[in-house]
C-alpha cells in the first residue's frame, strides 16, 4: 500500500508510539493527583507544554492542552468571542477548515467572509480596505480566522501581513497552524497572531491531543467547565498518554523538518509527469505550498471515482477535506478561488509526509494514470 494521505492523518511515529508506552506502563496516572504517580503525570504534560513552547516560539505557560484541532479550533472562537463579550465580527477566510467556520457559525457572533485571490490566498488589499473603514461603534472588535497552511491545497498563507492588518485595526487574528506545525517554520511572536490551534496527529502523533496557545493577555473564556484542569481554560482529566506522543512527535518533526522539505521536488517531477502524460490541472503550482501536498483535477473525470480507483491500486488519497464528513465532496476551496464546478468536482489531494519513500511518488502517478486511461476510456465507449 502507498500511504498518500497524511493530511487527513499521519502514520503513528515510532518515537511516539515508545513515549506513549512508556506512559502507560507508569500504570493508573492522574495528573491532578498530588501523590507521586500523579505528580508524575504532571511532569510529563508540562514537559511535553514546554517543549511545544520551544517549537513555536512561545512561553510554556501559554498553551491549552485539548482533545485536537478541531476542539483547539473551537476553544480560540468561542472563548475570543465570550471574552469579548460578543462585541465583536468575526472575518473567516473562505478556505477555513468546517472546524472554525462551524465554531464561527454557532458562536453567536457576526460572520464576515475574508475572500481569495485566484492563486488560492486570502485577498490582504479587501482585507485592508475593509478594515481601513471598519466601524468599531456598530461591529467590535475584527477577529480574523486564517489558517496557516491549507488541508487541501498545501497553500501557504501571509498569516503574518494580514494578522498585522488586523493588530492595526485594533483587532485579533485566530491562526490554524494545525497542518503547518513541523513541516514549515511556525513562531507565533513572527506571525504576530494571537491564537494558534495545533494537533498531535498530522506529524505522526497520537488521535486524540492537540493544544491552543493563546497570547498572553488575549481574550479567552473557559467554554468546557468541571474541575479547572489547564489553567481553567480546558476542564478534564488530561490525556497523558496522548500528550507524550504529541511531544515526541514535536522533537521528530522539528528534526525531520529538512527532510520533509526535499519531498516538494519530488512532489513537482509527480506533477510534471501527471500533466505531461494525463492532461490534469495542478492547483496552487504557483503559490508557495508545503512542500508534501498536492491537488490536481482531471475535468470531468469525477474525484469519487479517483478516490475509489487508487483505492484499488493500494494507494490511499483524499477528495476535499478528509475530517468533513467521510464522503466526497465538491471543493468549497476550489470554487473560492474561482475554480469551476466541474474542475472542483474533480479534484483530488495526495499528500506525504515523514514515512514516505521516494518511490511513492513514482506510485502514485502509475496507479492513477493506469486508473484514468481505464476510466476514461470506459466512459467513451459506452
Amino acid at each position: 500500500m502507498i500511504y498518500a494521505d497524511h493530511n487527513a492523518t499521519s502514520p503513528l511515529r515510532p518515537e511516539a508510539r515508545e513515549a506513549m508506552l512508556a506512559v502507560y506502563d507508569m500504570g493508573p496516572v492522574n495528573p491532578s493527583s498530588v501523590h507521586t504517580a500523579g505528580r508524575a503525570a504532571r511532569g510529563v504534560i508540562e514537559r511535553t507544554r514546554t517543549t511545544l513552547g520551544g517549537a513555536i516560539g512561545s512561553r510554556a505557560e501559554d498553551i491549552v492542552f485539548t482533545s485536537g484541532g478541531t476542539e483547539s479550533d473551537s476553544l480560540a472562537v468561542h472563548g475570543a468571542v465570550a471574552g469579548l463579550e460578543s462585541k465583536c465580527t468575526l472575518i473567516v477566510s473562505a478556505l477555513e477548515h468546517e472546524a472554525i467556520g462551524k465554531a464561527a457559525a454557532h458562536s453567536g457572533a457576526v460572520v464576515e467572509t475574508a475572500y481569495l485571490t485566484s492563486a488560492g490566498t486570502v485577498d490582504l488589499e479587501d482585507l485592508a480596505s475593509r478594515l481601513k473603514s471598519w466601524d468599531h461603534a456598530a461591529k467590535g472588535t475584527p477577529v480574523l480566522c486564517l489558517m496557516l497552511a491549507n488541508n487541501e491545497t498545501g497553500i501557504l498563507q501571509p498569516v503574518a501581513e494580514a494578522a498585522a492588518l488586523v493588530r492595526d485595526a485594533g483587532g485579533l487574528t485566530i491562526c490554524d497552524a494545525v497542518q503547518g506545525l513541523g513541516k514549515v517554520p511556525v513562531n507565533v511572536g513572527l506571525l504576530g497572531v494571537d491564537y494558534l490551534a495545533l494537533s498531535a496527529h498530522k506529524i505522526g502523533g497520537p488521535q486524540g491531543a492537540g493544544a491552543l496557545w493563546h497570547r498572553a493577555g488575549a481574550p479567552l473564556k473557559a467554554v468546557q467547565y468541571g474541575g479547572g484542569q489547564e489553567r481553567g481554560l480546558r476542564s478534564g482529566t488530561e490525556n497523558v498518554a496522548a500528550i507524550a506522543g504529541f511531544g515526541a512527535a514535536i522533537e521528530a518533526a522539528m528534526r525531520d523538518m529538512p527532510n520533509y522539505q526535499t519531498l516538494g521536488s519530488l512532489r513537482d517531477a509527480m506533477e510534471a509527469r501527471l500533466e505531461a502524460e494525463g492532461g490534469v490541472i495542478v492547483t496552487g503550482k504557483g503559490s508557495p505550498r508545503l512542500a508534501g501536498v498536492s491537488n490536481f483535477a482531471k475535468p470531468g473525470f469525477a474525484a469519487e471515482t479517483q478516490v475509489m480507483a487508487m483505492d484499488l491500486a493500494g494507494v490511499c488519497v483524499s477528495a476535499g477535506s478528509a475530517c468533513s464528513s467521510g464522503k466526497v465532496k465538491r471543493s468549497l476551496v476550489l470554487m473560492a478561488m474561482g475554480a469551476d464546478d466541474t474542475l472542483a468536482e474533480s479534484a483530488i489531494r495526495t499528500s506525504f509526509g515523514w514515512s514516505t519513500l521516494p518511490s511513492d511518488f513514482d506510485g502514485v502517478a502509475d496507479a492513477w494514470l493506469k486508473a484514468a486511461e481505464r476510466i476514461i476510456a470506459k466512459e467513451a465507449s459506452v
